[in-house]
């Protein structure tokens, strides 16, 4: 009798499939000025994965860098109100993480991991 020659094991995911690795950007200056530079980064993050369900986010904000920014004068809000509403319009929800950072450094630092 014969017998089909067996198949050899494949994998689901090739070696070309893997994801890159997580990518960060950091942003400092005036307050609106780094949520804009923030907001346009992660706009075109989303365009090259094209699958916003594919990336996790997080955003740090380093707490000394906001204070000597409100100190010269910058204003947390509105710009801050407006920046969440935007990102909620295209990023799913609890897909961004804010962290507060107690490091002195920059204003704000986007960190992009990539997901299946």
């Amino acid at each position: 009798m014969n017998r089909p020659a067996a198949r050899p094991a494949t994998t689901t995911r090739s070696r070309s499939a893997t994801l890159p690795p997580p990518r960060s950007w950091r942003f400092d200056g005036p307050f609106e000025r780094c949520l804009a530079e923030l907001e346009d980064t992660l706009r075109r993050a989303i365009v090259g994965v094209g699958d916003v369900s594919r990336i996790a986010l997080r955003i740090e904000l380093s707490l000394p860098a906001l204070r000597q920014r409100v100190a010269a004068g910058d204003a947390v809000q509105p710009a801050w109100g407006r920046f969440v509403e935007r990102l909620a319009d295209y990023a799913p929800p609890g897909a961004a993480r804010l962290r507060h950072s107690r490091h002195p450094g920059p204003l704000a630092t986007l960190v992009i991991a990539y997901r299946r």
